[in-house]
């Protein structure tokens, strides 16, 4: 298949996984939207096309909620050019991880972007909850084991019309009449529907035979994964935190790092992610033309 070269654009689409793929994984930069599973399952909210420029596959996202901007820039050796053409193009690019500025920032103006930075976690942590500071976490999966007859799977085929039918009831119950979520909504039924052709693995949790919690994540690079999704039904206590450690210790054990994604300067979902006590935040920045 060819491929499009600027000032040529293609829609991103299933079948671009192969192509895009390979050029994100020459550079892998540890930023959860690198990676094409992303790209696609929020295709419909965010319309990502790609073209290739200067040797580079250059990612333009034009979202319903935001500016548009390209990714960064992989794959070629002409950075600085194609930074350049990009500007042209689109107001910025975004996303952009601290190393990319510090090898090919000279001469654009980088602007840190806090609500984009990334949780990073250590899989030891996630998995073990050693130490006072997660004494509530601890409690709550206590609480959760001993009150729930539950049992946990990995995602399969047929458990996705049950995992469809608990995220409507929860974004129902939390999050309707927010366009941002709505749009989450639809991304999440596009990963589930596609999840197997996406490489994505996933793990389910049912109560009385009813799936109640779901989660599912992907290889971001040699050592890290991406989670970006995670669905429990708030009335069972500690079904959250239970499965947020049994994800990643049945399915990732072999892994040093989790990514949890941004936290988009909501508060709540801030607090929640630093309650799990991340090693770091992975920085991420606008660069735009000086």
């Amino acid at each position: 298949m060819s491929h499009p070269v600027y000032p040529e654009f293609k829609p991103v689409g299933l079948e671009d996984q192969v192509l895009l793929g390979g050029y994100l994984d020459r550079e892998p930069s540890g930023v959860c939207e690198m990676n094409f599973a992303n790209i696609f399952i929020w295709k419909d909210s965010e319309h990502p096309r790609y073209t290739i420029l200067g040797g580079s596959l250059c990612i333009l996202v034009e979202p319903d909620f935001e500016p548009p901007y390209f990714l960064p820039p992989v794959g070629g050796d002409r950075v600085p050019e194609t930074i350049a053409t990009c500007l042209r193009h689109a107001p910025r690019l975004s996303r952009v991880p601290e190393e990319f500025v510090r090898r090919f920032g000279a001469g654009f103006c980088a602007e840190e972007d806090p609500d984009n930075f990334d949780y990073i976690y250590r899989v030891e942590d996630l998995v073990e909850l050693k130490g006072k500071k997660y004494d509530g976490k601890r409690n709550r999966i206590r609480k959760f084991e001993s009150t729930f007859a539950h049992e946990y799977a990995a995602l399969a085929r047929g458990d996705v019309a049950g995992c469809v039918q608990l995220l409507e009831h929860w974004f129902e119950e939390k999050r309707n009449g927010d366009p941002y979520m709505k749009a989450e909504k639809v991304a999440i039924v596009q990963a589930l529907a596609s999840f197997e052709l996406l490489g994505l693995k996933g793990g389910v949790v049912k109560v009385d035979g009813r799936i109640e919690a779901f989660t599912f994540g992907m290889r971001l690079t040699a050592d890290t994964a991406v989670i970006p999704i995670e669905i429990a039904n708030p009335a069972f206590v500690g079904l959250a935190q239970w499965i947020n450690r049994e994800f990643v210790r049945r399915e990732w054990p072999d892994y040093k790092f989790v990514n949890r994604e941004q936290d988009m300067g909501v508060e709540g979902l801030r607090k929640a992610k630093l309650s799990y006590q991340p090693e770091q935040l992975l920085k991420k920045f606008n660069l735009t033309s000086s």
